[in-house]
This record gives structure tokens, C-alpha cells and sequence, in this order.
């Protein structure tokens, strides 16, 4: 059983950036009341003319390994699509023998902020399930958890995000220069709060050979016996090109592997 714990754990790892954290992270307001109302989705689409293009659809691949006495390899893949009413899809996808998560995320912009949606979680460790959406109401401000047959109701703000579109968000500050990088996210119904600091400026060695690559840490749970770093690369469009993750002699070694373009709405018809 501790060869599949550890798997779940690298699982949960491919969630890239916002994954190991749950446990450690406290929330910045828990104010839960169950709810049972539908919940509307806004669809426009509004940006400033002085915003960066956002990211073009892409599939991308990620492996990592995970070392505490062995050494596990799992490959995860992520997705990002765009319909033509300008709604966004983004998708992460690990499937192993033993052990498989999926997770998606609907959005669409708002100015220079990604609004998610609806979110969805789905995790499988020999049979065992566990199943969440997070449906985002923006006339309400509120978002809805769901699990397990139960409904629950959260304050939100202009900028709260979800588990997945955090990755994204970040990105696209990184894209637009942006210093401050602190995010609201809804998980488990609280608010919790993410901060991240941009570092130096590196060159590393990759499958897509060598990079320059802007490196950041997070911060809110940073410590001298815990720290992740996370290495994104301009020249690929701010996508994630490595992470490591340290904590109480367990370390985490996330790559990407490959990176393919994906069409666009207009170039399909």
C-alpha cells in the first residue's frame, strides 16, 4: 500500500501548482451555508486593448518523478482548448494502472482575469473514488461546492480563481509583468490564499533543449524545510517547463516533456 500512497501522491502533484498544498495553506475566509439554487455563467468576454494575447490552445505532456527510498515515474497531460464563444476549457489528465485523477476547468476572461466557471475533480485509487465541482455564480459572487451528494456556499471576489485556473492566471501575470502575485482560490469550500515571488532569470537544460526561463517561488509556505520553485519559459508562452518541490526529505521533480499547438476556433471552419 505504500508503493500506491506514493502514487496518489505524485497524482496529486500534477496539479502543478497548487496540489501539495491543501494541508498546509490556511484559508483567508470560511463562510460555508448549504445552497441548493442554480447558478447562472456569464459568457462575455471583456479585454483591455493593453492586454497580452492570451495563450493559443495547446496539449501539453509532463513526467515526474518522486523519491522517498524509490524512485517513481508518472506522466500526466494537460490541455487547454477554446470554443468559439470565447469559453476556455482547461484539462489535466493522469491515468496509471493504479491510481488516475482528471480535473477540468471551464473560464472565460473578464479585463485581465481569468473567471472560472464551473470546476470539476475526479480521483481513483484502486476503485476508490472521490468527486468535486465548484460552480462559480459571478452575479452572486458566491461559489457552490458539491461532494458527495452535499452543497455548500462561498463568498467569492472579482479575482477568485479555481485549483486549475491558478496555473493559468499565474502565467498570464508573468506574461504581462506583473510583481504581485497573490491568488484567492476556492477549494473545499474556503478561500485560501497563494503567493508566489518571481526570483531570477535561468538558463536550464530541458527536453526542448536549453531555456531561459523566469524562476519563482511560492511563498506562503515557504520555509528552511519546505520550498518550491517553479521555472517558466518566455519563449514558449510562459508554460511551465520544470518545478521541484522539496519537504521533510521527499522530493518532487515535475518536467515537461512535450508541447503541441492545438487549433484555434477560427481555424477550424
Amino acid at each position: 500500500m505504500g508503493i500506491i500512497r506514493n502514487i496518489t501522491a505524485i497524482a496529486l502533484l500534477f496539479q502543478i501548482i497548487p496540489s501539495y498544498s491543501a494541508s498546509s495553506t490556511a484559508p483567508v475566509t470560511h463562510t460555508s451555508s448549504p445552497s441548493n439554487g442554480n447558478v447562472s455563467s456569464p459568457v462575455a468576454q471583456q479585454k483591455n486593448s493593453n492586454d497580452p494575447v492570451f495563450f493559443t490552445p495547446y496539449s501539453a505532456v509532463y513526467s515526474t518523478v518522486y523519491k522517498k527510498g524509490i524512485t517513481l515515474r508518472v506522466e500526466g497531460k494537460q490541455t487547454l482548448t477554446e470554443a468559439a464563444d470565447h469559453q476556455y476549457k482547461f484539462d489535466f489528465v493522469v491515468d496509471t494502472l493504479l491510481a488516475s485523477l482528471k480535473e477540468s476547468s471551464q473560464f472565460y476572461l473578464e479585463g485581465d482575469s481569468l473567471r472560472p466557471t464551473e470546476y470539476h475533480y475526479s480521483s481513483s485509487v484502486l476503485g476508490k473514488r472521490k468527486d468535486v465541482i465548484v460552480t462559480f455564480d459571478w452575479d452572486d459572487m458566491s461559489a457552490i461546492n458539491t461532494s458527495k451528494g452535499n452543497s455548500w456556499s462561498m463568498p467569492i471576489n472579482n479575482t477568485t480563481l479555481d485549483r486549475l485556473t491558478l496555473q493559468l492566471q499565474l502565467r498570464y501575470d508573468l506574461k504581462s509583468h506583473r510583481d504581485q502575485l497573490d491568488y484567492q482560490i476556492a477549494d473545499g469550500g474556503q478561500a485560501k490564499l497563494y503567493t508566489f515571488e518571481k526570483r531570477d532569470q535561468e538558463m536550464i537544460k530541458t527536453k526542448l533543449g536549453e531555456l531561459e526561463t523566469i524562476k519563482v517561488v511560492r511563498t506562503d509556505n515557504l520555509s528552511d524545510k519546505r520550498h518550491q520553485y517553479f521555472w517558466f519559459a518566455p519563449k514558449y508562452d510562459y508554460l511551465l517547463v520544470k518545478m521541484e518541490h522539496f519537504e521533510k526529505g521527499e522530493s518532487y521533480t515535475l518536467n515537461l516533456d512535450k508541447i503541441t499547438q492545438l487549433p484555434t476556433p477560427a481555424a477550424k471552419q
